[in-house]
């Protein structure tokens, strides 16, 4: 067997083999990652409306709502996944509002992976020693009848539907407001049309 040939059937080998590996570890790891995203999205559909008692799921064109019931059956929220661009990742946002989503009850922040130290304060900001979730809150009890805005280096006016950009991550700020934006205009009139 000449020299080449023995590279070629090596490195055969060696691939095989690391593919055959590298397919176990996804068998064995896949169900684990699904059953861990599934319990995260859960608790977070909890944290956006937290009154709820039952959650219902609804896939409209799809668009997959979490419809939050009280113990009398009565609808008191719905949630939905916004996904969009940031300033260097991908963001998911779970974004919870009122059953005619004409008000954010809350948002939380699914999966993001900004620049340390900057917009990972979308999440949480250690630097801010009163109120580490500052950023998210500020949706909390927010109208939305038009496009929610960022403003800076100025206190947000949330009657004006402004909120107040994170100090050099202006950028990754705006993103969120956009991606909320965006998610709430085109959910909105898939789910409405679809329940009322």
């Amino acid at each position: 067997m000449n020299k080449s040939l023995k590279l070629v059937v090596v490195l055969t080998g060696t691939a095989l083999l690391s593919g055959l590996i590298l397919a176990a570890l996804n068998i064995y790891t896949a169900p684990r990652i699904e059953l861990n995203a599934n319990k995260v999205l859960s608790e977070a559909v909890g944290y956006v409306m937290p009154a709820k008692k039952t959650c219902d799921v609804k896939v409209i064109n799809d668009v997959t709502f979490y419809i939050g019931k009280d113990d009398k059956g009565q609808v008191i929220g719905v949630a939905f996944v916004a996904e969009g661009d940031g300033f260097q990742s991908r963001l998911r946002i779970l974004v919870g509002m009122d059953p005619d989503l004409t008000k954010i009850i809350n948002i939380k922040i699914l999966a993001q992976a900004e620049t340390p130290g900057l917009g990972t304060k979308i999440e949480t900001d250690p630097t801010n020693k009163t109120d580490a979730l500052w950023f998210h809150k500020q949706f909390s009890d927010l109208p939305v009848g038009a496009a929610i805005t960022v403003v800076k280096g100025k206190e947000a006016d949330k009657s004006k539907l402004q909120i107040q950009a994170i100090t050099g991550a202006t950028i990754t700020s705006k993103a969120v407001a956009d991606i909320i934006n965006t998610a709430i205009e085109k959910n909105r009139a898939i789910y409405l049309k679809k329940v009322k």
